[in-house]
């Protein structure tokens, strides 16, 4: 399999890429970005410009996607840049690669995504998702993790504090309110695009805590 990986820098990102990268079915992994990971003999990492994008390029060419994008309203500092890298450079991206044959798509998406939720970051997510699913992926996986556990290159203090509240009290919450740590989630994205399978699937936070 020839994977396409988004994101392959962020937190989750960079898990998928070293399970990918170690896994015998996955022959080759495409992860174009602003900047490269470590170089590796299955890895090819085209820098790129999310606002014009290569549409021609060979390495669209792949038999499934992973997208691991994503930013915060902190760093995006608008909600309309927010908007720009959580919703158009992955849906430009789906679409790039659906029209170059790529079959299956996984999405890292968030708990409560929904396109008619009043909180904006749901609500994107959620638009995603249902955009995602008019492009004719035959196989379409939605990843909806709650706060992901893992180490960040940025700081981030409210995401920091949260951590620490929910690991105190992770043994009396309910699965679906634990914390989800990054290894799981990417986990669950490769094998989703591994095993392609057919029509529109959900995996919520509780399967993994």
């Amino acid at each position: 399999m020839k994977l396409l990986l988004l994101g392959a820098t962020g937190l989750v990102g960079r898990e998928v890429l070293q399970l990918a990268l170690a896994e015998p079915a996955v022959s080759a992994v495409v992860a174009p970005g602003r900047r490269a990971p470590a170089p590796h003999p299955k890895l090819q990492a085209p820098l790129i410009d999310w606002d014009a994008l290569p549409e021609q390029a060979d390495w669209w060419r792949a038999d499934a996607v992973i997208c691991a994008l994503g930013t915060t309203m902190r760093v995006a500092g608008s909600q309309a840049a927010f908007r720009r890298v959580d919703l158009d450079y992955p849906l430009a991206a789906a679409r790039l690669a659906r029209r170059h044959g790529a079959r299956a798509y996984a999405l890292n998406s968030a708990l409560g995504a929904d396109p008619q939720s009043r909180i904006f970051y749901n609500r994107v997510k959620g638009e995603l998702e249902q955009a995602l699913q008019a492009q004719g992926y035959a196989s379409l996986t939605l990843v909806r993790p709650g706060l992901i556990g893992g180490q960040r290159e940025q700081f981030r203090a409210g995401e920091r504090a949260a951590t620490w509240a929910l690991r105190l009290a992770g043994p009396l919450l309910p699965l679906r309110w634990r914390i989800n740590p990054a290894r799981n989630i990417a986990r669950a994205l490769l094998d989703a695009a591994l095993r392609a399978e057919p029509g529109v699937r959900i995996i919520e936070s509780d399967r993994l805590a």
